[in-house]
């Protein structure tokens, strides 16, 4: 095992900076999630280390940076979007006292978790102090088999309960990060529910309104309503989505049972309906019949594949970082920009999000605790949270996002261009009260992967639905410890 994690290791790229050398400071994506097969920086036309300045190294060649590990902070990611706020939090607070050592490894090919994993279990001056999981796999390290390295948030001196409520963090977000001691342990700054995003002009064409009060009665509420849609948009000559990916995560998100229940593998009816949500999806004709993350996929979001695609389902990171930089222009008018909107969707689901933890061995759990409680708590106008929500991280006119704090949320404008002057947020921040954290588990990146592979052959009529079960069991029986039945 020792040999199989060197090779990964070595094999992969870490880059290794002193914060401040000039990161994009918090404009990388969000990284993508489960099942998706996507890249962290998928959607994007920038690598993950875009506009750093870096230094790419293998693990025995990587050192301190500062030559005095007292006053060096060391952080794990897998995107420089954590490192990019860190950077401004430096520049916000010149007397901090610590330089800040970065390693990034992509979550590509499965090199990110062993390698944190390695550097967690090893300790010494060079373990993280801070590190990142994503949905896919945070419960692995707030919950699960590796939840043992993360520090209590009450630990790093940060007063729990009153900052929680102060800056009303989406619930969902609380619950992933909660170990099984009943202690917070991580927690995110975007807020990820999901909303339907659609195009305008095809609303327009089909019913008449793009309004997305009316818009949302049209799809939803409920997987009947939207095919009925879907039947009307097909008469029209439209696809609803692009794939079967596109409604997945709403799928996924809503069920009522993770993967694992004590022990054991379990399909939750809702996913196991996907099967023929999915089947529904294709005989009808009512996509394209793509795979999300691949090319064709983002040809849909500019209106250039085989038929137009109505919309997507998605958070706010989602319009962003993927429909934005692939919509095929930049103003109103040029490709599909500006011909978007967002409205409630037919189910609630969130997708994706990054969760910012501490070692519990830290030896600067002051320092730790004041950057977290920084980016993930802190609900003023001088927090991460307000900077991100509106756009001014890096100065007036930034890309605005939805946040983890519903405090500032109400304090904040998320009227967008892209979305023809919508506000985005009046359709996100009651999404957060739909998405709940307590159906992940720490395998759901590969048990999705393995899900989605037989559902594909399923659909596309190389087995059967009885076939498809049983080969996805046992892929799982093969390659997990987990109890199949």
């Amino acid at each position: 095992m020792k040999k199989l994690v060197a090779s990964l290791l070595c094999a992969c790229m870490i880059s290794t900076l002193l914060v401040g050398c000039g990161g994009n400071g918090g404009d990388a994506p969000a990284p993508a999630d489960e099942g998706t097969e996507a890249p962290a920086d998928a959607g994007t036309e920038a690598p993950a280390d875009a506009g750093t300045e870096t230094e790419t190294e293998t693990p025995a060649q990587t050192d301190s940076g500062s030559g005095d590990a007292s006053k060096t902070i060391n952080v794990w990611a897998f995107t420089d979007e954590v490192p990019g706020m860190i950077e401004k939090y430096l520049e916000a607070h010149p007397d901090f006292g610590y330089e800040i050592k970065t390693t990034i490894i992509a979550t590509t090919d499965g090199a990110y978790q062993p390698a944190l994993d390695q550097a967690l279990a090893a300790g010494g001056a060079d373990a993280p102090d801070i590190y990142c999981a994503e949905a896919a796999f945070v419960l692995k390290y707030t919950q699960g088999d590796a939840s043992q390295y993360a520090a209590a948030y009450e630990d790093l001196g940060i007063d729990v309960d009153a900052s929680l409520k102060a800056a009303d963090i989406a619930q969902y977000t609380v619950d992933i990060g909660t170990n099984p001691d009943g202690k917070l342990v991580g927690l995110g700054y975007q807020a990820t529910g999901g909303a339907f995003i659609y195009r305008r002009s095809i609303a327009k064409d089909v019913w008449g309104t793009d309004d997305p009060a009316e818009i949302a009665k049209k799809i939803g509420p409920g997987w009947d309503q939207f095919y009925t849609a879907a039947a009307e948009l097909k008469d029209k000559g439209y696809g609803i989505v692009s794939g079967d990916g596109d409604i997945w995560h709403a799928v996924e998100n809503s069920s009522d049972q993770g993967w694992i229940v004590d022990g054991k593998l379990t399909i939750d009816p809702k996913r196991e309906e996907f099967l023929d949500l999915s089947k529904e999806l294709k005989d009808n004709g009512y996509h394209n019949d793509t795979q999300d993350w691949q090319d064709a996929w983002f040809a849909d979001m500019k209106g250039e594949g085989e038929k137009e695609i109505f919309g997507f389902f998605g958070p706010a990171w989602l319009i962003n970082y993927t429909l934005a930089p692939n919509c095929g222009g930049e103003a109103v008018g040029e490709g599909t920009y500006g011909d978007w909107a967002v409205c409630e969707p037919p189910i609630g689901f969130f997708w994706g999000g990054t969760w910012v933890l501490a070692n519990k061995d830290s030896a600067k759990k002051e320092a730790v605790g004041d950057i977290i409680e920084w980016i993930t708590l802190d609900c003023t106008e001088d927090g991460l949270q307000y900077k991100w929500a509106n756009g001014t991280l890096n100065g007036e006119g930034g890309t605005k996002d939805a946040v983890a704090s519903g405090t500032v949320m109400s304090m904040s404008d998320g009227s967008v261009d892209f979305l023809g002057g919508q506000n985005m947020f009046d359709a996100f921040v009651p999404a957060n009260q739909y998405a709940k954290g307590t159906n992940l588990t720490q395998y759901d990146e590969t048990i999705n992967t393995y899900w989605r592979e037989q559902v594909r052959e399923y659909t596309a009529g190389n087995k059967t639905r009885e076939q498809a079960i049983a080969d996805f069991k046992q892929q799982v029986a093969d390659n997990l410890d987990v109890i199949v039945e």
